[in-house]
């Protein structure tokens, strides 16, 4: 399981302008099964995406496709962590 961060690295202006094709790669990858989660921070300087993936190196192949890291409007940190308690809805996450 990864939480990936985005931070904005441009003016919204320009995120605003990759918003279209960044949403389709999110409805792609949510198809799959690979993302889980995602939205905006608050305020609005990036998003979070909850993926679920097999590695790590995989999901930054996955990544490197996302239209905001091909136009470089933004820095990407992941982080891995394993489920070991969650809410009953989420109880998939732990299996």
């Amino acid at each position: 399981m990864f939480v990936v961060s985005l931070t904005y690295v441009c003016e919204l202006s320009e995120i605003e302008k990759h918003l279209a094709d960044h949403i389709e790669y999110l409805d792609e990858n949510y198809a799959k099964g690979i993302f889980l989660a995602s939205g905006r921070k608050e305020p609005r300087t990036g998003g979070v995406i909850l993926a679920q993936m097999e590695s790590r190196a995989e999901l930054e192949k996955l990544i490197a496709k996302d239209p905001f890291k091909i136009n470089e409007l933004a820095n990407y940190e992941v982080i891995e962590f394993i489920p070991s308690k969650t809410s009953e809805a989420l109880s998939f996450l732990c299996a």
